[in-house]
């Protein structure tokens, strides 16, 4: 769906969003009529779960402080094959942090709907709440993109006054806008978000105040038997103890006064990320950024802040941070085969298929890759690391 570069009629707000992390999916029909309760806005949040530095729920909140509003966040369990998939360590880590952040949001008076049916309810709460405005987040990946097209599909058809944004706040630059086409590599990537970057790239503005809520409540949930529910019926890949999810614990890794990345452990990022042997290197923030618990767009800000203790490392994280992590949202949004060997480029497929009948040293089972049974003892290693640590090394996985 093409952008639009202003809010709908009616809504139009002194956003403090860039605009053009603004994509309006469907423009709604404006303001009620004069004496008319104005309908609450809902935030259907999926890929950045926070409530801090969130560029859609800031964006919610402005829409709802123009017209007067109550504001509401939504989160939808995807069903199967998608979300249930996963296993449960990924879905243990996933509720136990949507478990803090509904608490966080009942201290900000925020009603927090779980929907434990899929997307499809979304356009049922949005109804049922007389919503003026829905606000999605953004994922490149195909089955979010097809639920929001459905969604949107749903409520132009049922309910045509109730206008549809949605923001990319997972992204430094909002991908539409770093680049319009599949870029090839970090390069050509780089050159073009450099030109923007320090536009997008600025601090988080005040949450804006909006009225009590005064709507239907959200059911109380039973966290405890939802997390068994859900956790039973996923392929039982132990979860991880040395990672607690939330925001609270994110902020406490970047930031943290006993083993913060950048307050502690930046300072060798740059000369010992490479080395396996030298794990505290590393960031440790991909669980946080890949839930959405943190902003990479805060880890950046905060990085530039202490770039003096060490320049060519906190370079090296922006690197990562920005420019690499980025461009694979590009690689998914641009490419539709993203996910199989016919999205990789011309050059790549040749190769495997003019080496597709060379000889192998070795053939493994699975079985015998899934218990580290190689002859390479460093893919062994990496493996097991995987498998009881639920992470590999940066340095392994490029290899």
């Amino acid at each position: 769906m093409a952008p639009s570069a202003s809010p709908s009629p009616g809504l139009a707000v002194t956003a403090p969003v860039h605009q053009a992390r603004v994509r309006v999916l469907h423009p709604g029909q404006g303001l009620p009529p004069a004496g008319a309760k104005p309908g609450p806005v809902v935030y259907w949040m999926l890929r950045d779960q926070r409530l801090a530095d969130n560029w859609a729920l800031l964006h919610a909140a402005s829409l709802a402080a123009a017209s007067a509003a109550p504001l509401a966040v939504a989160f939808s369990l995807f069903p199967k094959p998608f979300l249930l998939s996963a296993r449960r360590r990924q879905l243990g880590f996933l509720l136990r942090g949507l478990r803090r952040l509904a608490a966080d949001a009942a201290t900000r008076r925020i009603p927090f709907f779980l929907l434990t049916g899929g997307p499809m309810e979304i356009p049922a709460l949005v109804q049922r709440l007389g919503a003026s405005a829905l606000v999605a987040d953004f994922s490149p990946l195909r089955p979010v993109r097809e639920a929001l097209d459905a969604v949107v599909g749903a409520l132009c058809r049922d309910a045509a006054s109730v206008a549809v944004h949605q923001v990319d706040a997972h992204n430094v630059v909002p991908v539409w806008a770093a680049s319009g086409k599949l870029e090839y590599s970090a390069k050509t990537f780089r050159s073009k978000m450099n030109k923007v970057l320090d536009e997008y790239l600025v601090d988080f503005p005040e949450f804006a105040e909006v009225v009590p809520w005064d709507r239907d409540q959200p059911k109380d949930i039973d966290w405890d038997t939802l997390i068994d529910t859900v956790c039973s019926q996923a392929e039982d890949v132990p979860e991880i103890d040395w990672c607690e999810p939330g925001e609270a614990a994110a902020m406490e890794a970047l930031l943290g006064t006993k083993d913060g990345f950048l307050t502690e452990r930046i300072k060798s990022y740059d000369s010992d990320r490479n080395y396996p042997t030298k794990p505290t290197a590393l960031s440790g923030l991909s669980p946080y950024l890949h839930f959405g618990h943190i902003s990479a767009q805060r880890c950046a800000l905060e990085a530039k802040k202490r770039r003096h203790l060490s320049p060519k490392s906190v370079d090296a994280f922006l690197e990562e941070l920005i420019i690499r992590r980025e461009l694979a949202d590009n690689f998914c949004y641009y490419q539709p085969h993203y996910d199989s060997v016919a999205g990789a480029w011309e050059w790549a497929r040749k190769t495997l298929k003019d080496h597709a009948a060379d000889k192998r040293e070795h053939i493994y089972t699975r079985e015998q890759l899934e218990n580290a049974k190689t002859a390479d003892p460093l893919w062994n290693a990496s493996q097991l690391e995987m498998v009881h640590h639920g992470k590999m090394h940066g340095f392994m996985r490029s290899k």
